[in-house]
């Protein structure tokens, strides 16, 4: 390979690890306070498969419980075609109190996923690093306690999805729905 061509992809991965390190984790994160109900209010990522499934995505609800050893199981409810279809996923605890790691089973994605910013009863901000053979990408989630925010959150998701380098078409508040929400609890 071209060494200018080396030296530009070390930079590269360099620039990408100091952007995955200057992403924020919640101050004195309080696993229990996260756990119960959620609404996914907006979504935000760079990846193919959310330009390609943006148009019909809707709102859905996360429960996120904890297991006695400490990591979140997370399981979501979405509508999908005339379905509601559930989603598990355990996220790890690391070392860093609001920081997780999981690997997809069906696609082997590696995920860092940091609560950025909660203050438990109102919203929660998640931002994920994906990683796979293929490249990364960046997702933020919008979660909310109730079906609505405060238009000072939606711009507060918005602001922090453009500060991960993402674009305006890139980011999506849900469109509300009431299928498959009973489902969740």
């Amino acid at each position: 390979m071209h060494p200018a061509l080396l030296g530009f992809l070390g930079l590269a991965l360099l620039g990408a690890l100091h952007a995955q390190d200057s992403i924020p984790v919640q101050t004195n994160f309080q696993q229990d306070k996260l756990t119960g109900r959620w609404y996914s209010i907006g979504l935000a990522s760079n990846s193919n498969w959310f330009k390609e499934k943006k148009h019909l995505m809707k709102m859905c609800t996360t429960v996120i419980s904890s297991t006695a050893d400490g990591n979140l199981e997370v399981t979501s409810t979405y509508p999908k075609g005339d379905q509601c279809e559930k989603r598990n996923s355990l996220y790890t605890k690391t070392e860093q109190l609001g920081r997780f790691s999981y690997t997809s089973p069906r696609w082997g994605s590696k995920h860092d996923i940091r609560v950025v910013e909660t203050n438990y009863e109102e919203y929660a901000l998640v931002a994920t690093q994906i990683s796979k053979s293929t490249g990364s990408s960046t997702m933020v989630l919008l979660y909310s306690r109730t079906k609505e925010l405060s238009p000072e959150r939606l711009e507060r998701f918005t602001q922090f999805s453009r500060e991960q380098g993402l674009m305006d078409e890139d980011i999506l508040i849900l469109p509300q729905t009431d299928k498959c929400m009973a489902d969740a609890a």
